[in-house]
């Protein structure tokens, strides 16, 4: 059974910012302008503490190889232990989702058809999973949604009914963690060729590995942290 998906992109540069739009291939790599920290105190899982109530990973360069604008299911490839990452979470009954930018239908580079082509690809190698929630815009058309801003990650979690403060998001670059901190979430970053040095010593939390970031996020050990200050 597929999982669900927050709401449609067109074929075309959408207009609005719907909170969330779905797609499955790989498009540009997010901008990377902080997002705003929420008002309040962060919860538990937030803080480093405790067993997240869902997983949002990015897809490009987390869970798949990041391949600029592809259109085509059969250049999906894995990342190093993204098999093993997602079944560990799922293994703990814990719902696991993506939160993706995919600007190429924006761009007029992709179709939606392209896009669900691939994202049907990517659930064939990992599983279905409880949401996707991407971005369909350009970098320039001031959506909400888009990576650092939060609107990816709140949709995802308002769709499975769970507190962004008790949710995780796992990425590879700063807009990834950015998203995260601006949503309340709990973000790690696992640094790949095309992560900015400034990015990792920002980030709150790190791992050298997508396994080893779910191993990170399903301990309730927050001594385990690593990386820069918050």
């Amino acid at each position: 059974m597929r999982g669900q998906e927050v709401s449609s992109a067109g074929d075309g540069p959408p207009s609005g910012c719907p909170a969330g739009s779905t797609g499955g291939s790989p498009g540009a790599r997010a901008g990377r302008s902080p997002g705003a920290r929420p008002d309040g105190p962060p919860a538990a899982v937030a803080e480093g503490r405790g067993v997240p109530e869902a997983v949002l990973f990015d897809r490009d360069g987390t869970l798949v190889v990041d391949v600029p604008y592809n259109g085509d299911p059969a250049r999906v490839e894995l990342m190093p232990s993204a098999r093993e990452a997602v079944a560990a979470v799922r293994a703990r009954g814990i719902p696991v989702g993506v939160v993706s930018n995919q600007s190429g239908v924006g761009r007029g580079l992709l179709t939606r058809r392209q896009v669900e082509a691939v994202q049907r690809r990517v659930e064939d190698l990992l599983g279905p999973f409880a949401v996707w929630a991407v971005c369909p815009h350009a970098p320039d058309d001031g959506c909400g949604c888009r990576k650092p801003a939060p609107g990816l990650v709140l949709a995802a979690c308002a769709r499975l009914g769970v507190s962004a403060a008790r949710t995780v998001v796992i990425g590879d670059i700063g807009s990834d963690v950015e998203a995260a901190r601006a949503a309340g979430a709990r973000g790690v970053l696992v640094p790949t060729a095309v992560t900015r040095p400034e990015e990792t010593a920002a980030a709150g939390e790190t791992a050298t590995g997508l396994l080893e970031a779910v191993r990170l996020v399903l301990s309730a050990d927050a001594a385990h942290r690593t990386g820069g200050p918050r």
